[in-house]
């Protein structure tokens, strides 16, 4: 007859909110609570004296029975978390769909049961951690969006110039140290100030934008393409030679020229200047490929602008 204390203890185990089976050393289950019951679906009298795989084939068997294995053997814990394997059961959680996750996130200690200093079994808890799991992407999600967020222009939704720099500075690193092609193509519309001036700022905005998405339209998905405040802007074209930056400063120029910008009903002709730079042998740092690259876009402007003109 169980002693009052041993009736407890069975009631606990019973009713505690997370799962809790044993297994011997054959993986054959000696117990199994009801929040593995009322989750697999399956109860004690089912499950008990049977290897565990036997109602649950589609448990990673021997990432698992090395698991138990190494419990045994060593005769300490073991803890594997949701972040290193989301789940060990397929339970249903009961969170909202939108939380992005198809099963319940569990979290599984592996504790030795041990009779006269030897291990004779291992008890597995399984606690449901779906809710701190879907807290947790979330946040993890939200610090993506603001670094996003950080790395963008708030006008046109290009990158910004600390972050076009940055990747600049990337990729001059690189070419350091492995060689190859790099150039930068720095752009500004021609008399921007006419058209905030004849039009107002807000058709300004919209031009700014406008010309923002159809150069981005043409670009590679390899380059960075950026503004670098007010409106001016710069594109950096990896693995690219000076003569190939070139032919896609006059695609830009082309972009931004042939087409007029519709605005309330107003249409906005505008042009573009180009200035191209190529890293080369001797270059001392990243930021003198910008003032190389500034340097021809002048150059373009004083000789009528509307071109493009690349520092040889």
């Amino acid at each position: 007859m169980n002693s009052p204390v041993q009736s407890l203890s069975d009631m606990v185990v019973e009713r505690v909110g997370f799962g809790i089976f044993v297994l011997d050393r054959d993986m054959n289950v000696l117990m199994w609570n009801r929040f593995m019951q009322d989750h697999s679906g399956l109860s004690a009298e089912q499950v008990v004296g049977k290897s565990l795989f036997a109602h649950f084939p589609e448990l990673p068997r021997v990432w698992l029975s090395r698991k138990i294995e190494s419990v045994f053997q060593l005769g300490s814990f073991a803890f594997s978390s949701w972040e290193q394997r989301p789940y060990l059961f397929k339970f249903d959680h009961d969170r909202p769909i939108t939380g992005g996750v198809d099963y319940m996130q569990q979290d599984c200690t592996f504790m030795p049961l041990t009779r006269d200093r030897e291990v004779v079994a291992v008890c597995v808890t399984i606690s449901d951690v779906t809710h701190v799991s879907i807290v947790q992407r979330e946040r993890e999600e939200a610090v993506a969006k603001l670094q996003e967020y950080a790395d963008r222009d708030g006008l046109t939704g290009i990158a910004n110039r600390r972050y076009f720099e940055a990747r600049l500075l990337d990729e001059y690193t690189r070419w350091q140290r492995y060689g190859g092609d790099m150039s930068v193509l720095l752009f500004d519309l021609d008399h921007f100030k006419k058209i905030n001036d004849q039009f107002g700022h807000g058709v300004g905005d919209t031009v700014l934008r406008v010309m923002a998405q159809r150069v981005a339209g043409v670009v590679r998905a390899q380059d960075t393409f950026g503004r670098f405040g007010g409106e001016e802007f710069a594109l950096l074209l990896p693995c690219t030679p000076l003569e190939d930056a070139m032919r896609v400063a006059e695609k830009i120029r082309r972009t931004i020229a042939d087409t007029p910008v519709e605005v309330q009903g107003t249409s906005v002709p505008v042009t573009a200047s180009v200035g191209g730079a190529a890293a080369r042998a001797g270059l001392p740092a990243y930021d003198v490929l910008i003032n190389e690259a500034d340097a021809a876009l002048y150059s373009a402007k004083r000789q009528g602008r509307n071109r493009c003109v690349a520092l040889t």
